[in-house]
């Protein structure tokens, strides 16, 4: 199996005072799924054993441990202190023996069955993820995903430790901490409800600085940027409300006259219905620069080296205008440079 991975479990065994024949590495699979799901079945569906196999796996691992692990509560199997101290050692055993395992190994899309685990926005779920399901049928019809939305205090250690795959959108925190490939830039507009008295094109400084705002904090929005740029320029908005997502955004302009300010991609996708208008942003700001993170540790393995590849060939097959005369897109190439964020 190779050095990395004894040398990782055997620090585990030292921990819990046990001999390294007593442990089963799929036991080990086990406790990270469970971890993760915080429930039995869908552990077991994740690693393709059955509910009565994955409740026996985790009596054996109870018994290993000399301790109950995981609760059963309200919300979930909640784990006890013994399997949180356990989580970061075990995380960091299974990235290193995936490593050994995927090194050099050939990967081949029309057969493989590799899950792919992925951290997106919500609007990243609802446009982006409907495409690159329909392209997946095609080229990988047998590789499965597993879709989470980005958590900004976790996502970085969850692509060291290999419990993610990849983390995709415009996530400025993992800047120095992961490599990335960006799929696209693009610049920031305005949105608001059509109505009369709106100018044609352009929505003045003043005018844009003089409305009510609606804020998106989610980690990949806009909201963070825009502040500091405003600040920068000793400028103030007045933000009517905060909200977690971009989805929620249509609902709340078609009832109010209040603006958001978003990537002009979002914008021009959110504006479906055409019942908005959109301008360009009167203040200079940086593009929002979307991309596709991973962790260092897994350059080596050819199944992350074909899907990052994969997925900046969805976007650049997509074709659509995502930042007007500002944006810069990536087509793909074999000799695609990555870059440290």
């Amino acid at each position: 199996m190779g050095n990395i991975s004894v040398k990782c479990i055997v620090n585990i065994i030292i921990i819990s005072a046990m001999d390294i024949k007593d442990v089963d590495l799929n036991l080990l699979r086990v406790f990270h799924a469970v971890l993760e799901e915080r429930n039995i079945t869908r552990a077991g569906e994740r690693i393709g054993l059955s509910q009565p196999a994955t409740s026996y796996a985790l009596s054996r691992l109870r018994s290993l441990f000399d301790d109950p692990l995981f609760v059963r509560t309200s919300d979930g199997m909640l784990p006890t202190p013994t399997a949180e101290r356990l989580a970061l050692p075990l995380g960091r055993a299974m990235a290193s023996i995936q490593e050994v395992l995927n090194h050099d190994k050939v990967f081949d899309a029309k057969t493989s069955t590799r899950m792919f685990r992925l951290s997106m926005s919500d609007i990243g779920v609802q446009v982006f993820l409907p495409r690159l399901c329909e392209a997946l049928q095609h080229v990988a019809p047998r590789v499965r995903l597993s879709v989470e939305l980005v958590d900004a205090s976790a996502v970085e250690e969850r692509l060291r430790l290999g419990q993610l795959d990849f983390a995709i959108g415009n996530l400025p925190m993992l800047r120095g901490m992961t490599n990335h490939v960006v799929m696209f830039r693009e610049t920031y507009a305005c949105m608001t409800r059509k109505r009369p008295g709106l100018p044609a094109r352009v929505l003045s400084r003043e005018q844009f600085l003089a409305m009510s705002h609606i804020a998106v904090t989610s980690t990949d929005s806009s909201h963070f940027l825009i502040e500091e740029t405003l600040n920068g320029g000793g400028l103030q908005r007045r933000l009517a409300i905060s909200v977690p997502h971009f989805t929620i955004v249509p609902e709340i302009l078609e009832r109010t006259d209040w603006v958001a300010t978003l990537p002009k991609g979002v914008a021009q996708i959110l504006n479906a219905s055409g019942k908005f208008a959109i301008y360009p942003l009167p203040i200079e700001a940086p593009e929002a620069e979307s991309t596709v993170h991973w962790h260092q540790a897994f350059d080596a393995d050819e199944g992350i080296k074909w899907f990052r590849q994969f997925v900046v060939s969805v976007v650049d097959a997509i074709g659509i205008d995502h930042g007007g005369r500002g944006a810069t897109r990536n087509a793909l190439r074999p000799d695609l440079k990555t870059r440290r964020s």
